[in-house]
């Protein structure tokens, strides 16, 4: 079996990031069943020491965004360092998927083993290949990102289940 790096990419980012921008909508619906003020669950967080779900959210978008674009060979949108609410982290959310969908499969299917630099906020550097950055590192921290957004709406009694987090079935690709 082969698999693309762009199915390993954009094909796998894109569907978890309709289900994180529907996470949201369960937010928001919660939120306005109980009266409360749907910032109030943007800046909950399961640790004293980890991100907020706004930050959550942002940060699944920032490793699409990044990741892809290392891939496609082409600089990233940058996302406004706002405190969006949930409307703006949905539309944030949609932003990166017309972007990570509208870079060309040929040329992302082509980075499998193109060296890529990851470049942190710090501006410290890591080396990968286009494949071993899905596999091993911007795959890996956009679903601990969604899963830990999930985590925390779970925590404050939205109710989900985890077909919210898995989405639909998909039919095979072909």
């Amino acid at each position: 079996m082969t698999i693309s790096l762009h199915e390993a990419s954009v094909g796998v980012y894109v569907p978890y990031l309709r289900n994180l921008s529907a996470l949201l909508d369960h937010a928001e619906a919660h939120a306005g069943a109980r009266k409360i003020d749907p910032a109030v669950l943007l800046e909950m967080r399961l640790s004293p020491n980890m991100y907020s779900l706004r930050q959550q959210v942002r940060e699944a978008n920032r490793h699409v965004l990044l990741s892809c674009a290392l891939l496609a060979g082409c600089a990233p949108p940058v996302l406004a360092d706002t405190a969006p609410g949930i409307g703006g982290l949905k539309a944030q959310i949609a932003a990166t998927i017309d972007f990570a969908q509208g870079l060309p499969r040929e040329v992302i299917d082509a980075a499998c083993d193109r060296d890529v630099v990851f470049t942190f906020r710090s501006g410290a550097t890591r080396p990968f290949t286009g494949k071993s950055l899905i596999l091993t590192f911007s795959g890996p921290q956009f679903f601990f990102h969604v899963a830990t957004a999930y985590d925390i709406l779970r925590h404050a009694g939205v109710d989900l289940a985890k077909k919210d987090f898995l989405g639909p079935p998909r039919p095979p690709q072909g």
